[in-house]
């Protein structure tokens, strides 16, 4: 732990578990994740990278450490509204864009959206088909520029999310790598506040904008915090339920609803299945 450590980061006074890194720590992080984009895009024998643009932490902290990675020539950004976004939100990732002095452009997938809607009607009846349809048309965007420019396209995707699934299938997850993949949502909010994202960024109340008001938390059931210090804890750490329990002071419901997030979304975290080889 940092002897003096940023409490804005965290989403209570007294979170489950402290996962915050140490500055030494933090500072790693940053050189490995920096290093890690510049070498996919080396491997790739590509011209740079594409990213989405959300307005949120996890693409605005993933574009700073890109323009680190590969310099502002390097990321050619797309902001993607629909008409469930929050406008302020969106112009948050246009801000982003313009302080980070990167090539952008503003998007409006809503047309694109309504034309699978329209050929489409009865499916488009349901909320969350609507809602992986903008996400998916996203991707199309993406991978246009990029095939089209010669780059790779960064996903935005966090531990968190990707441990409980809280993404869609080909979605935002139909990217080329994950560079911030391996942090928690409370330490993405750190990363973040040691780059110079602005707090108000840092905090913002994360959403996947499928539909008006959604947020994370909703959907989940519960906050980030506690999601984070129960996958490091009882998923990924091992410690069993009633362990988990009392060494966290969460309730069981809350170890359960993470347990049935994780297992429920396995599927999207493996290759499409075949039958076996008959040899």
């Amino acid at each position: 732990m940092s002897q003096t450590p940023d409490q804005s980061v965290l989403l209570s006074d007294d979170p489950p578990i402290d996962l915050r890194l140490s500055e030494a720590e933090l500072a790693a992080t940053r050189e490995r994740i920096v290093s890690f984009i510049a070498d996919t895009v080396d491997d790739a024998g590509a011209e740079g990278a594409v990213l989405g643009l959300s307005g949120g932490i996890d693409s605005t902290l993933t574009a700073h450490l890109a323009v680190e990675a590969l310099g502002e020539d390097g990321l050619h950004g797309l902001t993607m509204p629909s008409e469930v976004n929050d406008p302020e939100v969106m112009s948050d990732a246009e801000r982003v864009a313009e302080a980070l002095g990167i090539e952008y452009d503003v998007v409006e997938i809503q047309p694109i959206a309504d034309a699978l809607f329209e050929a489409l009607p009865a499916a488009a009846e349901d909320r969350m088909a609507r809602g992986n349809a903008f996400v998916r048309t996203r991707a199309v965007c993406n991978y246009l520029v990029a095939n089209a420019e010669n780059r790779v396209v960064l996903g935005t995707g966090n531990r968190a999310e990707a441990m409980t699934g809280y993404f869609t299938k080909y979605g935002d997850q139909a990217v080329d790598c994950n560079p911030i993949g391996n942090l928690y949502k409370q330490q993405v909010r750190q990363l973040a506040a040691h780059v110079g994202v602005p707090r108000d960024l840092v905090m913002q109340e994360p959403t996947a904008g499928m539909w008006e008001g959604q947020t994370d938390a909703d959907e989940m059931g519960l906050d980030y915090d506690t999601v984070d210090a129960i996958l490091a804890v009882h998923v990924d750490g091992g410690l069993s339920r009633a362990a988990t329990v009392r060494e966290l002071d969460v309730p069981e419901a809350a170890v359960d609803r993470v347990v049935e997030l994780y297992e429920r979304s396995a599927h999207k975290r493996a290759m499409p299945p075949a039958p076996e080889r008959d040899l």
